[in-house]
Parts: structure tokens; sequence; C-alpha cells
């Protein structure tokens, strides 16, 4: 009797690790359903977006372990094989159980793709907690050696203020821009941007307020630089040089040594990027438009997108928001005629999990499911 129980008792024990496994891997692992959203979109281009934008939370992509597969239309990641470190790992599997309890995903065991890159770098607090961007500017600045020479600029294509723009040594991938938003007259401190390298070659933004307390986005009244999305827009994972022509100031650099300083890192920089075994393929410098349209298409869908996502037909779905108006899109007509998600998101059969009101400004509605 003695030996039966020890066996039963063992065999309890391997059951329980089994379980605990199981649940370990489904929680690991989640369903992206890839819409089409243009003529010209395929599956694949929408993987590279999708990998692009994992990259900007941090992912390496090690191709040693690949966290990705394609079953007709949808793409399954497995967060533990993408190369993120254990932080970014807690944050998504918590960003996933928020997703796994929708009634979207219950209904199509899929969260849609573009949905998902919205809620990873479209939701600043998301982005800052996944890749790890501190709370107060005093733990950024604690991390560098900021060297003595400083760049002014008076005439920026992004600020309406003036910048005053420091940085650190270029150490691999490793160096911080540090940026201060100045009243020209009183030189008052409207706020601090800040941009550091990533071991996988991605830049991690940070804006913070005069305080140095960690924001969503920056002040519209003193820049358009708005949320960290648009920073990532806007820089192309590359360290930008300046746009436009600025003026000498006593006790900084002159616009030209600023300027080919700016240039000496953006290229020691990309030659470094295009030494990387594992990771997006920094070659192909377009590529990151593919994670735009994926945000960008679900943000603003057409009838046909959304007749997919839906589960209804084009007629459908266009009766259903007969009422709203449509538009086109500037920089990618192509898209067709749009709908605003925030106005169609209470007339979808089912819900998702909900994200913020814009990807790239200030939001009317910003969400956040990592509290």
């Amino acid at each position: 009797m003695k030996v039966y129980f020890l066996i039963l008792l063992a065999l309890i024990q391997i059951s329980c690790k089994n379980d605990s496994y199981s649940d370990l891997i489904e929680t690991a692992t989640l369903n992206l359903k890839w819409n089409k959203s243009y003529p010209d979109d395929t599956i694949d281009k929408s993987l590279i977006g999708l990998k692009w934008a994992l990259s900007y939370v941090g992912a390496t992509l090690p191709n040693t372990a690949n966290g990705f597969i394609i079953t007709n239309n949808t793409i399954t990641i497995d967060i533990k094989k993408l190369g993120f470190n254990e932080n970014a790992i807690q944050k998504l599997l918590l960003l996933s159980d928020k997703i796994k309890n929708t009634s979207e995903y219950k209904t199509n065991n899929s969260i849609d793709l573009g949905r998902y890159v919205t809620l990873l770098i479209g939701t600043s607090e998301h982005y800052y907690e996944i890749i790890d961007v501190p709370n107060t500017l005093n733990e950024v600045l604690n991390k560098y050696t900021l060297l003595p020479q400083k760049g002014y600029v008076n005439n920026s294509g992004v600020s309406l203020e003036h910048r005053i723009i420091q940085f650190s040594e270029q150490n691999g991938f490793n160096q911080l821009f540090f940026c201060q938003e100045i009243d020209s007259v009183t030189q008052e401190i409207y706020e601090y941007e800040t941009i550091e390298l990533l071991p996988n070659g991605q830049l991690r933004f940070g804006i913070f307020d005069s305080n140095g307390n960690r924001k969503i986005n920056a002040n519209p009244s003193h820049s358009n630089a708005g949320k960290p999305a648009k920073c990532m827009w806007c820089h192309e994972s590359i360290i930008n040089q300046m746009f436009t022509t600025q003026n000498d100031y006593n006790g900084y650099l002159t616009y030209s040594d600023f300027q080919n300083t700016l240039i000496k890192y953006r290229e020691n920089n990309k030659t470094l990027k295009l030494e990387l075994f594992d990771g997006v393929d920094f070659s192909q410098t377009q590529q990151h438009t593919f994670t735009e349209l994926l945000y960008i298409s679900f943000m603003e869908p057409s009838a046909e997108r959304l007749s997919l996502e839906w589960n209804m037909t084009v007629t459908e779905v266009q009766i259903l928001l007969s009422s709203l108006s449509t538009h086109t899109h500037n920089e990618f007509p192509f898209l067709g005629d749009l709908y605003d998600r925030n106005e169609i998101e209470n007339l979808a059969p089912f819900q998702g999990l909900q994200v913020s009101s814009s990807v790239r400004e200030e939001s009317q509605i910003e969400v956040n499911h990592l509290q």
C-alpha cells in the first residue's frame, strides 16, 4: 500500500508540473490576426512591420530561436523567444493576459495585429514600461557622463522653442542625447527629451516635464514632438542631423561643428547596426514603414479592412457606419476611404482591449493596461 501511495503521489506531482508548464507555454504565446488593409498588403510585409515594432520596444529577435509561426492569416508569437529582457517579458505577459480576457480574443482566438502594435508603441506608458524608460530624468542622466560640448538649436524643425542639446561619448551601442526645451529670453526650461542607443540598434525615447518626471507626450504649446511613437516615425531608427541652418552662440558648438558631430555619430551608429547578426535588417531603411502602416490602417480602417476584422460583408460594414464620414490619408492615399477608429470602436461586434485615441499625438484618451 505504501509503494502504491508513493507511485500515485509521484504521478500527481508530474501531472501538476506538466499542467504548470502547459499554462506557461500558453501564456507566452499570443495569436495576432492579419487583416489585409490595402491592395498590395501581404502577411509577409506585415510580419516585417511587426518585427520592427517589437524591435522598437527592445526585442533582438534572435535568429536561433524563432518566435513566429504563421498559420493562414494568423501570426503566433512566443514572447519568450523574441530576445526580450526579463522586465519586458513580464510586462508583455501581463498585457497578453489582459488581451486574452477581451471578447475580441475569446471570439476570434486572436487580437488584431494592428491593435497589438498600437498597444505596444502607440500607448506611451506601455512603451516606457516595456522598454524600461525610468520614471525620472535623473535616473537616466545618472547612467551617463555628458561631454562638456553643447549644441544650440534656434531654428528647430520640431520644437517651437530653442533647444540645448548635450550628449555623452559614443561607446558602441551606448550613448545619451539630452535635450532641454528653453525659453529663448528667460532661459526657462519647459521640458526635456532623451534619446539612448540600445543594444539591438534601436533608439529609446524619453519625454520629461520641467521637474524631470516622465510624461506621455511633449507639450504641444512648446513642441511638435508628440508621443514616443512620433519620435520613432521621425527619427527612422537613426540619429538625426539638423535639417535647418542654426545661428552660432557663444559657449556652444558652432552650427557646422555641431552638425558634423551629429553626422559622425549617425554614421558610426549605422555601421554598427549593419554588423548586427540578430534583429531587423537595418540595411532595408524603409521597412519601418510597414510598422506605420499596421497602426495607421488599424486606427484609420477602410470598410474592406473592417469586413475582415469584424467578419462581416463590406456592404454590412458600410450600412452599419453609414452615418459616419470617411477621409483619405495624406501620406498613404492607397489605403482608400477611411473611418476613424475612435468613432467606430463601440459599434464593433466584439470589443478589443482599448487603445489610446492617438498613436503619435497628445491623446484625449490615453490608456495604461499595465497598472
